[in-house]
């Protein structure tokens, strides 16, 4: 198996779990966020709401993860991690980031998925430079590939044209070359039913 790269709307995917780019509050916010509420309807606010709180507004610290139920969505669970926001790259930016990759596996892996797909983590208002963050999403997601069983499909799903390429170029720079119909034929099969992806 590859690290699959899809350009879309990761809310659509029929995985058994999504990454949420999350706040440390967990009540939602902009971008995949708000996307991924939106999508999966109030009984997710509700479930992060229901989640305590570990200090004062933080549910989820930053590099960690919690799960939910996905709802309407045509997930199985969501994993919301909280990524760093970046300053100057000396606040352990990179660490955190890391964790928020290989933590999310780490659950999945608990949690019996077999697919999970990610968004840009950080690289919205956080601010993550985008090739940095690139970067660190393939190099986290082909280490646990290469060490474990499951998750056996990490999809790194790109908003936009820029995300796509640079993730792209950060597979193929950790030794993973990856074409564009191969990642076309892999989004076609995401939106299949799970059981025909057993």
């Amino acid at each position: 198996m590859k690290i699959e790269v899809w350009q879309g709307d990761i809310t659509t995917l029929a995985v058994d779990a999504i990454v949420n780019a999350a706040n440390e509050s967990l009540l939602g916010g902009g971008g995949v966020d708000g996307a991924i509420h939106l999508a999966a309807g109030p009984g997710l606010l509700e479930d992060c709401e229901r989640l305590p709180q570990v200090r004062p507004g933080v549910r989820c610290p930053t590099g960690e993860v919690v799960t939910t139920d996905a709802h309407a969505l045509p997930a199985r669970f969501v994993l919301h991690t909280v990524g760093p926001v970046w300053h100057d790259g000396q606040r352990d930016e990179r660490a955190l980031l890391a964790n928020c990759y290989w933590k999310s596996l780490q659950l999945a892996e608990k949690l019996g998925a077999r697919s999970i797909a990610f968004p840009a983590i950080s690289c919205g208002v956080y601010g993550y430079p985008l090739y940095r963050a690139a970067e660190v999403a393939a190099t986290e997601t082909l280490a646990w590939q290469r060490s474990h069983r499951e998750p056996r499909r990490i999809i790194l799903v790109a908003y936009n044209t820029a995300t796509f390429k640079a993730y792209q170029q950060a597979l193929a720079a950790a030794g993973q070359p990856l074409g564009d119909a191969e990642s076309s034929s892999w989004a076609e099969r995401m939106h299949a039913p799970l059981a025909a992806m057993a």
